[in-house]
């Protein structure tokens, strides 16, 4: 995830598929017992058919599907964004939102007041329709990355070396503040690994080895269960390299087999306990593909196929792939279109005061994915997946009318 001044920043997968339970069937009406004596059935005797129940249809889906109805494709496109607008004015926010349509918004340092008050304030005048708010993310790791002052719990630096129980409670603290002030998604469990002290993300990971890393992972999901969406970052898993993904795309050799048992256990264990979003990172693991994993259609079926996971996917912060300088990366509108065919749900995009500026426009962005979809790089079906599946999302954030 992008830093910014003034905030401190910061072979084969167990398939983790749920056996289905078995179903019990009960097997209603006899043969005639001995004794009794044949002929026919009375009709008095006839067993009244029972009725069919009528299905019920989860209220939330309900609201999802009709909505979508109503949406053009470009609409849909929006709502795959989750956008940065600098500052603190929420009615600037909210016309952002409305203006774009965008599924989401991120907060960054630069939009964070000084009170737990004023951030609830501006995070409610932010929404242009409340009964289907936009996802409201910050990055609320605590430690090295803390977006809201007033965190003053401890973060992965301190946590990988305490007990489990530990990271569970700071992490349930760091939900209820997040909660109370509006934000509705946290990117805040790293499930990265490492040992390595001159790793970029050392101070990050929540385990130096895989079954630490795990075990903490579970607990921080779990410990925001209910308040906030949990994320898990940055997958397949930054641990692999100490190279720096807001510099350049980082690159490790290592096998599949060998990610398997060293980077994947954290991520499992997230998603076993209920994850919401999967985070990818712009990590090349350039034996099992030589595209980052954000634009890498085989991490996305490997995470899929291999570790279970039917979640919403989002890309890091995709302004960090032009900010690498690469000649590949530097269209913002081409990577956008890459990331949605690969598989991601949404896309991430830090945007700075004048987007324009650099190249980073929003309809732009929205024109190019729309022409994808004329092209037929992406599908329209998927669209309306991926719109269907944050529609859902973004319902499930409002609370029952009674």
């Amino acid at each position: 995830m992008m830093r910014q001044p003034g905030t401190r920043v910061r072979t084969r997968a167990t398939t983790i598929v749920a056996i289905a339970a078995a179903v019990l069937v009960a097997v209603s009406g006899c043969a005639a017992g001995a004794g009794r004596s044949a002929g026919p059935t009375s009709a008095s005797a006839t067993a009244t058919a029972t009725p069919t129940p009528t299905p019920t249809v989860d209220p939330v889906t309900a609201f999802a599907q009709e909505r979508l109805r109503t949406m053009t494709l470009r609409q849909k496109v929006a709502s795959l964004l989750m956008l940065h607008q600098p500052g603190l004015d929420g009615a600037a926010l909210r016309s952002f939102v409305a203006r774009y349509g965008v599924g989401g918004m991120i907060l960054m340092g630069d939009n964070i007041p000084p009170t737990p008050a004023a951030l609830k304030a501006l995070t409610t005048a932010m929404v242009p329709d409340a009964a289907l708010p936009p996802l409201i993310a910050t990055d609320e790791e605590g430690g090295d990355v803390t977006r809201l002052p007033w965190d003053t719990g401890p973060g992965a630096d301190t946590l990988k070396s305490a007990p489990v129980a530990a990271t569970q409670a700071a992490f349930a603290r760091r939900a209820t503040l997040l909660r109370q002030t509006g934000i509705t998604v946290n990117f805040g469990t790293v499930a990265d690994v490492t040992a390595d002290p001159s790793s970029f993300i050392f101070d990050r990971v929540l385990g130096t080895t895989p079954p630490d890393a795990a075990a903490r992972v579970s607990a921080s999901v779990g410990a925001e269960h209910g308040a906030v969406l949990s994320t898990l970052k940055h997958f397949p898993g930054h641990g692999e390299t100490d190279a720096d993904s807001h510099l350049t795309v980082p690159t490790t050799p290592i096998t599949q087999a060998q990610w398997q048992g060293r980077d994947a256990p954290s991520f499992v264990a997230g998603i076993s306990t209920g994850a919401e979003l999967v985070m990818f990172g712009h990590l090349v693991y350039s034996a099992v593909d030589a595209a980052p994993a954000s634009l890498s259609p085989t991490w996305h079926r490997i995470l899929r196929d291999q570790l279970g996971y039917s979640g919403v996917t989002i890309t890091d912060d995709m302004r960090m792939l032009q900010d690498t300088g690469l000649p590949a990366y530097q269209d913002s509108a081409e990577n956008a279109v890459r990331a949605l065919a690969a598989g991601n749900t949404m896309l991430l995009f830090v945007l700075p005061a004048d987007p324009a500026a650099q190249r980073m426009d929003p309809d732009a962005l929205i024109d190019a994915i729309v022409a994808a979809v004329g092209s037929g790089r992406i599908s329209a079906a998927q669209i309306d997946s991926d719109a269907l599946k944050l529609l859902e999302l973004r319902r499930s954030l409002v609370a029952p009318v009674r």
